[in-house]
């Protein structure tokens, strides 16, 4: 069975948004979209339920909302096929169990609950940090969400760390028919010296051929399995965080890579993760890595 793509809708702006653009990539991969609204009410409000023919507000709130997303997809694109639950638990359990059965979780960049002030909500971050199965957070300017750029965008990190990133990243070239641009930051320690060999004459063309080297062995299997996709393989001296945020203006989704580690808390979220998940301008997708 096709596992869906998974929507969290909870009312807001943010997540109808969210929801737009994940039915756009349900079409683009033919998969089902699954919309979930997730209600902490619905467990204290079943016995109501059953003694009164009134039904409770949250009753009333959430299957307001989940018809209205359901509409709203029918209405973007009638041949995503859509299924719709309402589930009695708080978002970030509901999505993580979600999460564990579909191909993608897609939430928007804040909720309806999140406070004005904060870049990320709380639930998106946390699912992303968590999840087993790749996590868009929808974020950015009309022109990334709408997918006008033709460009992806993927974060390179350690060798060993980054090929279920590098994959998820050449299938959306694939099936986009676009540019997949690659970059590997690095940069040359103010402190390094010249006494190693290897070091000699030009530390900072020693660091970026290690760059490219990292960047030529994350990239092998992948392209191998997805040669027409057009690729860009970029090596560039400084913060990996800031520019992957800068050159996220001119993409439609920045992939990131995310390590899994054998604890109760998840996957592991280091500090670019982070930044593109709160100042991307384009939607953020990050994939967990095998360990």
């Amino acid at each position: 069975m096709t596992r869906p793509l998974v929507v969290g809708v909870d009312g807001s702006e943010d997540s109808f948004r969210a929801l737009d653009w994940a039915v756009d990539e349900a079409a683009r991969h033919q998969l089902p979209l699954r919309l979930v609204y997730a209600s902490r009410w619905e467990r204290y409000e079943e016995a109501s339920l059953a003694l009164s023919l009134k039904r409770p507000a949250g009753k009333v709130l959430a299957d307001n909302i989940i018809g209205a997303a359901s509409e709203r997809a029918d209405l973007r694109n009638a041949e995503v096929t859509v299924s719709t639950q309402i589930l009695g638990d708080d978002p970030e359990t509901v999505l993580l169990r979600e999460a564990d059965d579909a191909w993608a979780v897609t939430v928007g960049s804040r909720g309806r609950g999140a406070f004005t002030g904060l870049l990320l909500g709380s639930v998106g971050l946390a699912v992303a940090a968590r999840s087993r199965c790749p996590v868009i957070v929808v974020r950015g300017d009309k022109a990334g969400l709408a997918g006008t750029h033709e460009r992806v965008l993927l974060g390179v990190g350690d060798a060993d760390k980054g090929s279920e990133a590098a994959r998820f990243a050449f299938h959306e070239a694939a099936v986009r028919g676009c540019v997949l641009d690659a970059v590997r930051a690095w940069r040359s320690p103010s402190t390094e010296t010249t006494d190693h060999p290897l070091l000699a004459g030009s530390p900072e063309r020693y660091h970026e051929e290690r760059a490219s080297a990292v960047l030529d062995e994350v990239l092998e299997k992948a392209a191998a399995e997805y040669p027409a996709v057009r690729v860009r393989r970029v090596t560039a001296e400084g913060a990996a965080h800031k520019l992957l945020v800068r050159r996220s203006a001119a993409a439609d989704l920045l992939v990131l890579g995310a390590q899994r580690r054998d604890s109760r808390l998840g996957f592991q979220l280091g500090r670019v993760a982070h930044s593109a998940l709160h100042h991307a301008e384009c939607p953020v997708a990050v994939v967990p890595q095998a360990a």
